[in-house]
């Protein structure tokens, strides 16, 4: 009797396993952190994305800031999530591409302990300074540094953000001293850099381009390999002597373990997204350019990417020793 009550339950438990398996998904709202405030890329992808994703899936996406840390909050916090695939980040280099070799204690392991869905394209920086310094080029910023060590300083999103790192890399390659002011975000950055509370920044030259186009912000030099179309006049840091070329990627990720079906659903879907020109358009406000990539080119990619900035963090002088 007991031995026929087992083979009962445990045909049962086989019928539901397929029930289950197919459970509908997503369940309920779905939410995107962020790990910086409102105003920088990350947020803006994410807010682009987001209504995309609720008209495809018929669920809200909810795009929730979680700033402190450098971007490592809320890489923590998702990797305690449920595996369930309602709670994703709007990754990005400073808490998958720079914290492994800045800070080698963190409590995450950028490969093992989450799902890398898909890639929503990479800004790259540019450095601009404030009219009041009056230092229009990278040559007068250079002789004012080292006439003045350590009295200009440079303002960036955060400690071990990309514009602390690019800002490092610049002084040692010019060899001057330089003071980094941190911030909690671009966004409140932004609004200290428009006041002149902050001299400079090695910051997204898109974002700043009304900006400077208005004369509120000087251009000096550009991190990608090329000249940017819609700043042409602005040359890259190769031209003036210096090899920086730096990138903010962003992306899509969750906690390890999501399940697979899932993931195939969410990259097809932001693939299609993404291809819109009306999404295009919107990305290019931010000098947001996106390529198509499947999900295991993107776990690639974000491999490659810690292998990439481990130097140039090193060289920059920027890991934690504390």
């Amino acid at each position: 009797m007991a031995r026929r009550r087992l083979l009962l339950l445990a045909s049962a438990a086989a019928l539901a396993r397929p029930a289950l398996a197919q459970a509908p998904w997503p369940q309920r709202a779905v939410r995107i952190l962020i790990s910086f405030p409102p105003g920088g890329s990350s947020d803006f992808v994410a807010r682009v994305v987001a209504p995309q994703l609720t008209e495809a899936f018929g669920q809200q996406f909810l795009v929730d800031n979680r700033p402190g840390a450098g971007g490592m909050l809320a890489a923590e916090l998702l990797k305690r999530e449920p595996a369930d695939g309602h709670t994703f980040l709007l990754s990005n280099n400073a808490p998958f591409t720079i914290a492994p070799t800045m800070f080698p204690r963190i409590s995450y392991d950028v490969m093992r302990d989450f799902t890398h869905v898909a890639y929503l394209g990479s800004t790259f920086g540019g450095f601009v300074t404030h009219p009041g310094l009056n230092l229009k080029t990278v040559p007068e910023v250079v002789a004012r540094a080292k006439a003045e060590p350590g009295r200009l300083t440079f303002g960036s999103s955060g400690i071990g953000s990309i514009g602390h790192i690019t800002g490092n890399t610049f002084a040692r390659l010019a060899q001057v001293e330089l003071l980094h002011v941190p911030y909690r975000g671009a966004g409140p950055l932004r609004t200290d850099l428009a006041a002149g509370t902050v001299g400079m920044a090695f910051e997204g030259l898109i974002t700043n381009l009304p900006a400077i186009r208005n004369g509120a912000l000087n251009g000096l030099a550009v991190t990608a390999e090329g000249r940017n179309p819609l700043a042409p006049d602005i040359p890259t840091f190769r031209e003036l002597g210096y090899d920086i070329i730096v990138k903010n990627w962003h992306g899509l990720s969750g906690p390890a373990g999501v399940p697979a079906p899932i993931v195939a659903r969410l990259q097809q879907a932001l693939a299609e997204i993404c291809a819109r020109p009306a999404v295009t358009e919107q990305f290019l406000r931010i000098g947001n350019f996106w390529e198509p990539m499947t999900t295991p080119a993107f776990n690639s990619f974000v491999a490659q990417e810690i292998v990439a900035w481990r130097p140039m963090i090193i060289a920059a002088d920027a890991v934690d020793k504390g």
